[in-house]
């Protein structure tokens, strides 16, 4: 929260000696996020950020998440519009100069489906396989698309 304004990001991080699944699933998930941002232009739509976002994962043979997704951010941390990270080309909300959006796929190795253990607060893969996760609060600007969270670029 920053001047009235919220921003949104979350990684995953390997910590200590992690499978090449795992690796792989992280850097396809970061992948997915620079393909939904690629096509975060004016005049597209919310539905191609999500296909590019899902067609990405599924190439690389994992799932996207589909309970869980993205949102418009300012004032309030999620505000509309939704930000899928599936959907149909040419589909949803038209993209303009101005808007900003957290984009966030989350991929899993196995089902996309995911459930929530009874502290109300855990997520986990219904299947029980891995899932990453990567997100970063983008803004659409006159002179291109503004990253705002993109702390470093190893993460």
């Amino acid at each position: 929260h920053y001047k009235g304004y919220h921003g949104d990001s979350a990684r995953t991080i390997p910590v200590g000696k992690v499978s090449d699944e795992a690796l792989k699933l992280i850097e396809v998930t970061r992948e997915s996020f620079f393909a939904g941002v690629a096509q975060m232009k004016s005049g597209n739509r919310l539905g191609d950020i999500g296909s590019a976002i899902d067609t990405h994962v599924k190439a690389n043979g994992f799932s996207t998440v589909r309970k869980y997704i993205g949102h418009g951010i300012g004032k309030e941390v999620h505000e509309a519009p939704d930000v899928p990270n599936y959907g149909t080309p040419g589909r949803g909300v038209r993209i303009c100069s101005g808007m900003v959006l957290a984009i966030e796929p989350m991929v899993n190795a196995g089902t996309f489906e995911v459930r929530e253990l009874a502290d109300g607060w855990t997520v986990v893969t219904a299947d029980r396989k891995l899932s990453a996760h990567y997100e970063n609060t983008v803004a659409l600007t006159s002179e291109g698309v503004l990253i705002l969270t993109e702390v470093e670029k190893g993460f």
